[in-house]
């Protein structure tokens, strides 16, 4: 269940950060879904909301809704502004506070906690992990993907693909699949703009997929065209 998300809209429905304001409701919510369901239900929340932002409040509101049952809780660490800011200014302006994280981990150890907010690197992630039960990434993954690939070598035996060059082989062979399925290639290749991220020529990369997936609607190999444009100003010079 998400408790965390400030939008307008989702406070108009009552669910999302609101309803931190009403633990006892979360905790009934969450129990009569572990009841009509075999799979785990885990919790994701805020430290607060507005001027409800004590350690004290936060404490409480998770010691109730374990009263459910529910033993997983994703924390995004930060509070929540339900008026004033936009969910982009709620996702960075509120004040991280890791801290209270780890707190919760040591007070509950019986609890999994998964930190979530302001992650952006693979040691960034490090740090938590030991004291805490996982983190959670999201636009980082989505804004820099290749940073899954460098979890991926850090922590798992099983290593992936070796290199973005790779990865971009391996999606053409997607994409081509999609393309003769009628899925224009820009659904796709959009995806695929942070590949570079942080690397020579990831401008012009970004630039080739943008100006070329909507005239052509049908280019499998878009992708290995805008690799090659790249590679003609900024040569790759490292493995990853």
């Amino acid at each position: 269940q998400n408790v965390g998300c400030p939008s307008d809209r989702v406070q108009r429905g009552r669910f999302g950060a609101c309803l931190m304001l009403e633990a006892d409701r979360v905790r009934d919510g969450v129990a009569a879904m572990r009841d009509a369901v075999d799979i785990p239900v885990t919790v994701k929340t805020r430290l607060g909301v507005d001027d409800r932002d004590s350690w004290g409040f936060f404490s409480d509101f998770i010691g109730t809704v374990a009263e459910s049952g529910c033993t997983v809780f994703i924390v995004h660490a930060r509070k929540a502004w339900l008026s004033g800011l936009s969910p982009k200014e709620n996702r960075e302006v509120p004040e991280l506070r890791y801290e209270w994280v780890h707190r919760l981990k040591r007070e509950r150890p019986g609890l999994t906690v998964v930190l979530n907010g302001g992650i952006r690197t693979v040691d960034e992630a490090e740090k938590h992990l030991g004291p805490l039960d996982g983190v959670m990434l999201g636009r980082a993954a989505y804004q820099a993907p290749w940073l899954l690939a460098e979890l991926q070598a850090r922590w798992f035996e099983q290593r992936g693909t070796a290199t973005r060059e790779e990865a971009v082989e391996h999606m053409t062979d997607y994409l081509r699949e999609q393309v003769e399925r009628g899925v224009p290639a820009a659904r796709i290749s959009r995806h695929m703009l942070g590949l570079f991220q942080g690397r020579p020529g990831a401008r012009r990369w970004r630039q080739y997929i943008s100006q070329h997936a909507h005239r052509d609607r049908a280019n499998g190999d878009l992708l290995l065209e805008a690799l090659a444009h790249m590679r003609a100003v900024a040569p790759i010079a490292d493995p990853t």
